[in-house]
């Protein structure tokens, strides 16, 4: 029995002592991230993606609460399928991506979920309209590097998104999913 305890003391204290030196991740790999999004059109589900984005991160796992985070989205890098389509969402009565070309998220507060879940609570600016959102967040650690991945819901009303003709939520639904993939190296 001495002689077991003599290898698994030793052993365990090994696999311990790596979770005792928090890492922060810091450096987000903009070329591995992607923010996505969701929404039904005239019943029909659709989807679509914003190609350029920043985000400005440091988390450390064991300080959840120190964490910040600001993602910033280049509204007129929209995707939503079509050339039309993007055309008119960068218009006036959608995005008005001239005079407001970028949307912000800037958190305020992280809460641990256990098993590697967080709560991101923060708020969102699109269109000069700041609504409190809260974005469940899985944290997935790989040799030196994290992923985060969530989603959370918007309602595009609360934003002035889809104005006019656009404002039936029977052409567009008011629900607008928003899912991110975000990957950060640990930095120093």
């Amino acid at each position: 029995m001495k002689r077991l305890a003599s290898i698994l003391i030793p052993t365990l204290m090994l696999t311990v002592a790596p979770a005792a030196h928090a890492v922060e991740y810091k450096t987000v790999q903009a070329d591995k991230s992607r923010l996505s999004f969701g929404y039904r059109q005239m019943g029909v589900a659709m989807d679509g993606r914003f190609s350029r984005f920043t985000v400005q991160l440091a988390f450390d796992p064991a300080r959840p609460a120190a964490a910040r985070a600001v993602m910033e989205v280049e509204l007129a890098s929209i995707d939503a399928g079509s050339a039309e389509a993007n055309d008119e969402v960068a218009g006036k009565e959608w995005f008005n991506s001239k005079a407001f070309p970028v949307a912000r998220f800037v958190a305020d507060a992280v809460k641990p979920l256990g098993g590697n879940r967080y709560e991101v609570h923060g708020k969102l600016t699109i269109k000069g309209h700041t609504q409190a959102v809260v974005a469940p967040a899985t944290l997935t650690p790989q040799a030196g590097a994290a992923a985060f991945d969530g989603a959370f819901q918007i309602k595009r009303a609360d934003f002035a998104i889809g104005e006019g003709a656009w404002a039936d939520f029977g052409t567009v639904a008011n629900e607008i999913s928003i899912k991110f993939h975000i990957l950060a190296s640990a930095g120093k």
